[in-house]
């Protein structure tokens, strides 16, 4: 008996159902392979489209680095011009563990320690430790007696091709190469060329004598430095009588200084553009500047676009350096002070491997 409200299909009908459910499964299995193929084309187009924004974000760090090298020569040669360089901001971290562990077993060892880096663009401290304290720098001091030179130059106070005779200055020999060449006599220029490259001692007692120390010492407080002073000309012995030092400085004030050189801010552009150029010439590359690679005769225009302007001073017992790097990706102003005993050359050695361990640190900060 048929139930009510239910009709009962006839044999007729089987196959047509049969069909609509074979038909239904085609459907789907159909639809489903025009989803995987679907599914399969947005991948292939996703794809496409990631690789096409790989290669434009390629395309943009290339872009970047190229403009980064572009603003590195530009600095290098603002530097001489007197132009101020591009803003620029580093990439990297910003790390000096290397430098701090030399620094501390330095001074665990008994030296007295002054350290100053700082940013050329942003002035940004990015490492310091008593950078306050007024300490020896040695050879240091010619840098305020060339920043005088300069100003008197521009001045028209003082002419660059003035002859000095090398005997009116006291014999010095304790370093530099003037008191060795047969050339009796040498011009202005020349002789801050020599105190600035090779740390001549005649050369830079001549341009003391020429210019006058109470020159040079309005012309550092005339430019904002308290605690940095030209005490002396050089000597080969100290007596009583004499100031125990040719220099004294703070790292803070070293740092700051070169940093304003750079970037053409010391007495005028063209002063600072002046005094950068004769740095630029500086052959001692021993302590920081070893980490550099670059050729201690010939590095004022490398072809990697690295900038290096320093000066170093040394004494016994003191090793002080002072100087701004610069790369693609940063530039620093950098000076470091070490007084220690020099009791061994292993003592000396200590001392330089933590010049060298700032040198490095340096350079991964500006490149």
């Amino acid at each position: 008996m048929n139930e009510p409200g239910r009709t009962r299909r006839s044999g007729a009908e089987e196959p047509e159902r049969a069909a609509t459910r074979s038909g239904g499964r085609s459907a789907r299995r159909g639809q489903a392979a025009g989803e995987a193929r679907a599914d399969a084309g947005a991948r292939a187009d996703a794809a496409t489209r990631a690789d096409a924004a790989g290669r434009a974000d390629a395309a943009g760090r290339a872009d970047a680095a190229a403009r980064a090298d572009a603003g590195g020569r530009a600095l290098r040669r603002g530097a001489v011009s007197g132009a101020v360089p591009p803003r620029r901001s580093a990439l990297r971290a910003r790390s000096f563990l290397g430098t701090l562990k030399a620094l501390d077993a330095l001074s665990a060892a008994g030296a007295q320690v002054s350290v100053r880096v700082a940013d050329i663009d942003s002035g940004e401290a990015v490492l310091v430790g008593d950078d306050h304290l007024t300490l020896p720098v040695a050879g240091l001091g010619v840098v305020p007696l060339l920043i005088e030179v300069a100003a008197q130059i521009e001045a028209g106070t003082l002419d660059p091709l003035q002859i000095i005779e090398r005997t009116a200055v006291d014999p010095v020999t304790v370093g530099g190469l003037w008191h060795q060449l047969k050339a009796p006599a040498l011009p202005v220029s020349d002789l801050a060329v020599l105190a600035a490259a090779a740390s001549d001692a005649t050369a830079a007692n001549a341009l003391l004598a020429r210019v006058g120390l109470d020159a040079v010492r309005a012309r550092v407080e005339q430019i904002g430095l308290v605690k940095t002073a030209l005490l002396d000309g050089f000597r080969d012995t100290r007596g009583p009588d004499d100031a125990p030092h040719v220099a004294l400085a703070s790292t803070g004030e070293l740092a700051a200084l070169f940093a304003a050189l750079v970037n053409a801010h010391v007495v005028s552009p063209a002063v600072s553009a002046q005094v950068s150029e004769w740095l630029s010439l500086n052959q001692d590359l021993a302590l920081v500047g070893a980490t550099t690679a670059l050729d201690p005769f010939a590095h004022d225009d490398d072809r990697h676009g690295l900038l290096f302007v320093n000066k170093t001073g040394r004494a016994d017992g003191i090793r002080a350096e002072a100087g701004v790097i610069a790369g693609p990706r940063a530039g620093a102003a950098y000076a470091l002070i070490v007084c220690f005993d020099d009791l061994s050359v292993a003592h000396r050695v200590r001392a330089h491997e933590a010049f060298r361990a700032l040198g490095l640190d340096l350079m991964e900060y500006a490149y």
